[in-house]
């Protein structure tokens, strides 16, 4: 087949037809088994955060622009838990999943996470039962701590080499807590010490930096306008005064041309006498 540039684009078209058939195809066969995996989990972390319990009420919020549901746990009707399904972004590799059970006092039963993507060897072992951070957390209620890592302040104990994981891992109860205060209508009392917060801070004080900047250039702007304003009125002036100025090049003008005719005329009579004086003297010679 002769190469022209109509089969090259022909070709390209039908490699990436081809291609993009093959992802939608897998996508539509794993699609429903990874939905069916994530349901088995969620069930079963469901059972490892909470006691005993017969139904649940499922409700999605969002807390700090990042979707949460609540899974309210009842026994014979009586409320024994709410289990948590919250997230971050903030890990070290992307999105941390994780399902954290609350008894209905606020203390926090147990922490399952769902799903993470961290460095195998470090931020991994936030998976493994009685980690640190799982420690800092279980029999406690976040009311009562400072929620950050130690390195910042706060009271959770953090995965070792595995900080950003660790602080994440926080972030990730900390939301968690603040939607199980809104749905069981406790009065959120968060204290957050995360490295999150200082850099939020820290971004605040560059902002107000940017606008006393943006101030001092307003006020230089205003001083350039005030430049501006001076020199329009001097160019006025300037405007005013070339009429005369140029009526004084005028007036020397016609004084050097008077003066050039008189220089002229003088030259002219000096020429005059002269030959005039050679005129007498031939006529004297003749007469002789």
């Amino acid at each position: 087949m002769k190469s022209t540039l109509f089969n090259m684009v022909m070709v390209l078209f039908v490699i990436t037809l081809l291609a993009s058939a093959g992802v939608g195809a897998v996508h539509m066969i794993t699609e429903e088994p990874i939905a069916e995996a994530r349901v088995k989990a969620t069930r079963e972390a469901l059972k490892q955060v909470l006691p005993e319990f017969d139904e649940t009420e499922d409700t999605a919020l969002t807390v700090e622009n990042l979707p949460v549901t609540v899974h309210t746990a009842s026994e014979k009707g009586r409320v024994v838990g709410y289990a948590v399904e919250s997230m971050t972004k903030n890990g070290f590799s992307g999105v941390i999943r994780l399902m954290v059970g609350f008894a209905p006092d606020g203390q926090i039963l147990n922490i399952r996470v769902l799903e993470q993507a961290e460095t195998p060897g470090l931020g991994t072992k936030m998976v493994d039962a009685g980690n640190p951070l799982e420690k800092s957390f279980v029999g406690r209620n976040p009311a009562q701590m400072k929620l950050g890592v130690k390195k910042d302040g706060g009271d959770v104990d953090a995965l070792t080499a595995a900080t950003i994981s660790s602080r994440a891992y926080v972030d990730a109860v900390s939301r968690a807590y603040k939607a199980y205060c809104e749905k069981a209508g406790v009065e959120a009392a968060v204290n957050t010490v995360s490295g999150a917060s200082n850099t939020q801070n820290a971004g605040a004080d560059g902002t107000s930096g940017a606008s006393a900047t943006r101030d001092a250039g307003a006020d230089g702007a205003s001083g350039a306008s005030n430049n501006q304003e001076t020199g329009a009125e001097a160019a006025t002036g300037a405007t005013a005064a070339r009429p005369n100025a140029e009526a004084g090049t005028r007036a020397a003008g016609e004084e050097r041309y008077r003066e050039r005719g008189l220089e002229r005329e003088g030259r002219s009579n000096r020429l005059q006498r002269g030959s005039q004086t050679v005129n007498n003297a031939q006529e004297g010679g003749r007469n002789e």
